[in-house]
């Protein structure tokens, strides 16, 4: 159903995905995760955009999974799902080593530059305390975009919860 090999960044690709941002993308280095037509789910974003530490490593932007999601917000979703990690210790430690892998997946697309340019800039220990979604409490959920945008391309806790709410739904 998709493809996760992430795709360069052509011109082509870039207005794509702007279109479906409705804005040029900043900080656009690649397609994560695209559909088998070749239409792009999930971007990855640099890092350091314009001098500035950016947290979120992936961004979902698929119209109809974003509709998708924000319907699960808009009917409560998050409140529900944080008391159920809340309610549970197992869940508790599987959202805090989604955090940390996701940490080590995004400095591992930093190249030696942006490291440094980040510590040059007074940003050295910034991202290396923030998770998914740019999220620095490991218990927290915030954004069900940000953690279904990372679980396409890395399965995670709360991706998992959402396609299991779906399937039973």
């Amino acid at each position: 159903m998709y493809s996760t090999a992430g795709v360069p960044v052509s011109e082509e690709m870039a207005s794509r995905v702007a279109r479906l941002l409705g804005r040029s993308p900043r900080g656009l280095e690649a397609v994560a995760v695209s559909r088998e037509d070749g239409e792009p789910v999930v971007i990855r974003v640099a890092s350091l955009v314009d001098d500035k530490p950016f947290p979120t490593l992936f961004w979902l932007v698929d119209r109809q999974l974003c509709y998708r999601i924000d319907r699960e917000e808009a009917a409560g979703a998050i409140a529900r799902l944080q008391q159920r990690v809340e309610a549970d210790e197992q869940l508790q430690r599987a959202m805090r080593e989604d955090h940390r892998a996701h940490i080590s997946l995004r400095q591992s697309f930093m190249s030696q530059q942006v490291s440094a340019r980040l510590l040059a800039l007074g940003f050295g220990d910034v991202l290396a305390c923030k998770g998914i979604g740019g999220i620095a409490d490991f218990t927290r959920i915030r954004c069900l975009h940000t953690w279904y945008a990372a679980h396409l391309v890395v399965p995670n806790t709360i991706g998992g919860l959402l396609d299991a709410h779906w399937r039973e739904g």
